[in-house]
């Protein structure tokens, strides 16, 4: 199964992907039905998750409910539990829209909500994250998850993340990181769509952050909190949920 999975993530482009997940999901769904494994955003169990992966699979990771992976449980259980998002009065932003999270978000009735993206065939406006078409201060939310590691200019798509959030809003920004790392690494002289999958771990990514994406941040004006959520689960949560211990979660703040 991960081979199968492997093979079609690398070759299908993603927003056919996103289309066809609509057809797949309720056959996945019916068919792992269980009580071993929950997935948090709609409570429903399974006996196994699937693997997920562009280079190396991880297994008993993709929730075959909302297609959720780990930073999307983790990141939900941090919004419902942490903050105010499911029940204060909001204007957000939500970039590159997870459909885990879509559907749901639309319906919160205290949330004045638009996603953006350049390709999702999923977002309300088709927009270039370094040249946004939203006025200066207008979003008490932003959402940008797993979308900086794509953008060749992340200093603008940052500068531009600023300059739409509301003095005294915050933003989620969760990026692929190795904590190992202390600096950032990016080589555009690799072209080779295998290659930059081996070494970047997916074949659209950038780079690889390292620990000093925090520096960065503040370096365009965000206050940042590093979250390290899962701390404050215990082990079983950790495994029902099937989430990555350790994860950080950056809060930024303006």
């Amino acid at each position: 199964m991960k081979s199968v999975f492997k093979f079609f993530l690398n070759l299908i482009p993603r927003p056919i992907l996103i289309r066809l997940s609509y057809i797949i999901r309720p056959l996945l769904a019916f068919f792992l039905k269980g009580k071993t494994y929950t997935d948090p955003i709609d409570n429903k169990s399974f006996k196994t998750f699937l693997p997920y992966g562009y280079e190396k699979q991880r297994p008993n990771i993709l929730s075959p409910s909302t297609l959720s992976l780990e930073r999307h449980r983790l990141l939900w259980l941090y919004l419902k539990n942490e903050t105010d998002f499911f029940s204060a009065e909001k204007k957000i932003l939500h970039f590159a829209p997870e459909q885990c999270f879509l559907k749901r978000f639309k319906q919160l009735n205290n949330l004045d909500y638009t996603t953006t993206d350049l390709l999702s065939p999923i977002a309300d406006v088709k927009a270039d994250i370094c040249d946004l078409p939203f006025e200066d201060n207008s979003y008490d939310i932003i959402l940008c998850n797993h979308v900086l590691e794509h953008i060749p200019d992340d200093t603008k798509a940052m500068q531009e993340l600023y300059r739409v959030m509301k003095p005294g809003g915050y933003g989620i920004f969760q990026i692929p990181q190795d904590l190992n790392r202390e600096t950032t690494f990016e080589d555009d002289t690799i072209t080779d769509k295998a290659e930059r999958a081996k070494i970047f771990g997916q074949y659209d990514h950038v780079r690889v952050y390292g620990r000093d994406y925090f520096d960065k941040l503040r370096s365009i004006g965000f206050k940042v909190k590093k979250v390290d959520y899962t701390s404050r689960l215990t082990d079983s949560q950790i495994n029902e949920y099937r989430l990555a211990k350790g994860e950080i979660i950056p809060v930024v703040f303006k």
